[in-house]
């Protein structure tokens, strides 16, 4: 499974006080944690900076980028920050990302069709968020048939089908499980991914309810997901679900976990 590390994202204090400060080295040791714990990609969120975010987007895509030899995920709904922040990027960014709404796939598709990346396809309508099943995979398979016409490839795209807390609606983990299982069906080669953590927004536990949707996710086939690689709880979850799945030829993955002392439970 492909991992996006979650914690550089300004709606935490620390990482908005730092980015307010300029704190590169604060910044920098937090992109290196989540490398050294597994991550794949870097995810980077300035988005409680408003008017400033697309600086402050810039200034993170190029403090992480000398910290850490690893992609970001450049995350914002606003297409002029991310328009910025690709310029600044080396490499092949992720970014996250497009979506039904108007202005939103306008502008942004010319940007993920004329440059190299991954981008994540969010289920989200012109003019509402997706209720049911049905409604995540109508957007998301309108998504995928856009960007393919463009010639974007298939295992480019990432399709996020629209987490949102089960304190909320408890039917909200069953949508979106069974629309990431229709979605890889309908469209095989194509990506899934989440934001982990919305599922358990509001609720106590949280890291216990986001283990446990991590691996029902797995199950029903989730590509990637942005989560919190320093939880090693979460993990070892992870490790585990893959191996059991079949997905960690001879066990490598997971024996090389327990000898070098990174699973919760021994």
């Amino acid at each position: 499974m492909l991992i996006v590390g979650e914690k550089i994202n300004t709606s935490r204090k620390l990482i908005a006080e730092a980015v307010e400060k300029r704190d590169a080295s604060f910044i920098g040791k937090v992109a290196q944690s989540q490398a050294q714990a597994g991550a794949h990609y870097i995810d980077v969120n300035a988005g409680t900076f408003f008017d400033k975010e697309a600086y402050c987007l810039c200034w993170l895509v190029e403090t992480v980028q000398s910290a850490v030899d690893l992609p970001l995920c450049l995350d914002s709904p606003d297409p002029d920050a991310l328009i910025a922040a690709i310029k600044h990027h080396n490499g092949e960014p992720m970014i996250n990302s497009i979506s039904l709404e108007k202005d939103r796939f306008s502008s942004l598709l010319p940007v993920v069709a004329g440059h190299p990346c991954c981008v994540v396809a969010l289920c989200m309508g012109e003019t509402s968020m997706p209720a049911t099943v049905e409604e995540r995979v109508q957007v998301g398979s309108e998504l995928i048939q856009k960007l393919t016409a463009q010639g974007i490839p298939m295992e480019k795209i990432y399709v996020d089908p629209l987490v949102q807390p089960v304190s909320v609606d408890t039917r909200m983990g069953g949508a979106v499980l069974q629309a990431i299982r229709n979605i890889m069906n309908d469209f095989p080669g194509v990506n899934t991914i989440c934001g982990l953590s919305n599922i358990s927004f509001g609720l106590p536990s949280r890291r216990l309810i986001n283990r446990n949707f991590l691996a029902l996710g797995m199950a029903y086939g989730l590509s990637a997901a942005i989560l919190d690689p320093c939880d090693i709880e979460l993990t070892s979850t992870l490790l585990a679900i893959e191996m059991l799945l079949g997905r960690d030829e001879y066990c490598e993955n997971f024996i090389d976990a327990y000898q070098n002392g990174r699973l919760t439970i021994k």
